[in-house]
């Protein structure tokens, strides 16, 4: 396996859930593309290989089969031209190689400012009958989110995201918005039990992978949720959307991280141990609750803003609770 390969495997491995290396040249992980089995968390099937001088992907739970580099190219089109460049000054590209040579374009000088939209151009989901229901059943407000139809061929007429839209499926809109309520990406959350849960989509790339910007009030304490769903039963809550942000950037007085509620969750104990070196507030769930998430806690009847104020901890106090919750 070159260098090369071994690099960009080291860039991507951070998005692949259950990524380890079993072997110097094989690599196990959960499959993106099938998101593996939807049951078992702990499954990983997909695996990176080398094979003659290249490194390939496969998946022994969807079949899904490719090169590396189409496989960086299916999950950050940007990386992947990134990646070709680096084979093509190395001589790694052209005839007889699984990278082509990289397609050089005449520069153009013509520099426009991005025009970002302020709505989208969907149906609510409360107009919409199998999403009402399903985030009625989830007591979620469906009038906070959207839905398409064709997910894939309606996120290309926004940004140009998918090469091929085959095979295309219906998906909940989660939308995201800046502080002056301008749209800057959107997630997609599939209905459907076999694909990919979520996928994220940035309209502006420079933009904070954050949803609910728009709506925060700075003058109270802001709790950071794994994801939006979740955030929309919190009063004053944001959430992370697939990146790694120095909130203190931000310039909140006070802002407080919820994590799930998995104390057998090894990635999890690692961020809230983390969260806690910093300094930083984090709420630690009491043991009486068995609800791994704050979705999971309000259908079973918790009131949620009750528990976040009466659980959050920092300092001393925060590893002492921490300690006597972890599971590990």
């Amino acid at each position: 396996m070159d260098i090369i390969d071994s690099k960009y495997i080291g860039l991507v491995s951070s998005r692949l859930d259950k990524f380890k290396r079993v072997k110097p040249n094989l690599f196990n992980f959960r499959c993106p593309i099938c998101g593996d089995s939807q049951k078992h968390k702990n499954k990983a099937r997909g695996y990176f290989y080398q094979h003659k001088t290249d490194t390939n992907f496969k998946c022994h739970n969807c079949g899904a089969s490719t090169t590396f580099g189409n496989f960086v190219k299916q999950i950050d089109p940007s990386l992947h031209k990134q990646y070709v460049m680096e084979k093509f000054r190395e001589g790694l590209t052209g005839r007889h190689r699984n990278i082509p040579n990289p397609i050089f374009e005449e520069p153009k000088f013509e520099f426009k400012k991005p025009v970002f939209k302020k709505k989208l151009d969907l149906p609510r989901a409360d107009e919409v009958p199998i999403a009402k229901e399903y985030l009625e059943n989830r007591k979620l407000d469906p009038s906070k989110f959207y839905f398409a139809y064709k997910f894939k061929e309606w996120t290309n007429t926004q940004k140009r995201t998918f090469d091929t839209i085959g095979r295309d499926e219906s998906r909940i809109i989660i939308p995201m918005y800046d502080e002056d309520k301008t749209l800057i990406g959107f997630q997609g959350r599939s209905l459907g039990p076999n694909s990919v849960k979520y996928i994220t989509v940035m309209i502006n790339e420079d933009a904070p992978k954050i949803y609910g910007l728009d709506k925060i009030d700075n003058e109270k304490p802001i709790y950071i949720i794994e994801g939006p769903f979740d955030a929309t039963l919190v009063q004053n809550g944001v959430a992370m959307c697939g990146s790694d942000l120095d909130i203190r950037s931000f310039g909140w007085s006070d802002y407080i991280y919820v994590y799930d509620n998995e104390p057998r969750n090894r990635e999890i104990i690692n961020r809230i141990a983390k969260t806690i070196d910093r300094g930083d507030k984090v709420v630690i769930w009491p043991t009486s609750i068995v609800e791994k998430d704050i979705n999971d806690m309000v259908l079973g009847g918790q009131n949620i803003m009750n528990v976040l104020e009466s659980n959050t901890y920092s300092g001393l106090k925060a590893k002492i609770k921490f300690n006597n919750w972890k599971r590990i």
